[in-house]
């Protein structure tokens, strides 16, 4: 969401808003999906972009759950699997010519899940058929990571459609919960000291920590400023509600 600091979903892009978001990594560098074939982009049905994703299966892709929600002006509901699609094997979205577009049959959202900041921050989409792209599993967090994404290259840019990835340190709870009061030890990790980061467009994206799934971008204060982590969602914490 990359908000409350600057609250916007990372669904912000397609006309919802309300929530902190993440872009769509800033200070990073081009990626390409012939090295991480496991990296979605969420879209809707007419091809905005919504989110990034992570396939662990052939038909799973976990994200985050505000990601597949839908905020109103005055509810949020969960999102209808026919509003989504789920791009995969594409490095440029703008382009038709490489990977798949999978209709999504559908959606779990945790269920304890209220706002980005509160946590729970972790939804998974069940595609109409399985993807013929190679999965990552879920693993542990370590001392830095790398996270990709289609979003924002800055704050107040256009997404960059294209992917890109950036590797960020992964700091301790103590420091986490120093730079936010509402982080929760055990179910959240933070990333970044400024100038590296998700942004607007890479929400519910993947952190990587050594070739597995550590977390999924969920929110921060705007986008790699000075000092300011992102926080993700700790997937290991979820890995048994998860099943994967």
């Amino acid at each position: 969401m990359r908000g409350k600091r600057t609250a916007v979903l990372a669904a912000a892009i397609s006309l919802v808003s309300g929530a902190p978001t993440a872009q769509a990594i800033v200070g990073g560098e081009p990626g390409s999906v012939a090295d991480t074939p496991w990296v979605v982009a969420i879209t809707t049905a007419d091809g905005q972009l919504i989110c990034g994703g992570a396939l662990v299966a052939a038909d799973k892709v976990v994200t985050a759950a505000h990601c597949a929600t839908a905020k109103g002006a005055i509810t949020a509901t969960q999102r209808a699997p026919e509003q989504l699609r789920v791009v995969a094997g594409r490095t440029d979205l703008r382009t038709k010519d490489e990977g798949v577009v999978a209709e999504v049959a559908a959606v779990w959202r945790h269920p304890e899940y209220r706002e980005v900041t509160g946590g729970d921050d972790v939804a998974v989409l069940t595609l109409a058929r399985p993807l013929p792209h190679r999965t990552i599993a879920v693993g542990e967090a370590g001392d830095e990571g790398v996270v990709l994404g289609y979003g924002r290259t800055a704050e107040n840019s256009p997404p960059a459609m294209t992917l890109r990835k950036a590797t960020v340190p992964i700091l301790s709870d103590q420091e986490c919960l120093r730079k936010e009061p509402g982080y929760r030890q055990g179910a959240m990790l933070c990333a970044g000291r400024g100038g590296k980061d998700a942004c607007t467009g890479d929400s519910g994206g993947p952190l990587v920590v050594r070739g597995r799934l550590a977390g999924v971008v969920s929110f921060g204060r705007g986008c790699a400023r000075p000092a300011e982590p992102g926080v993700y969602t700790r997937l290991a914490h979820y890995r048994q509600v998860l099943g994967f």
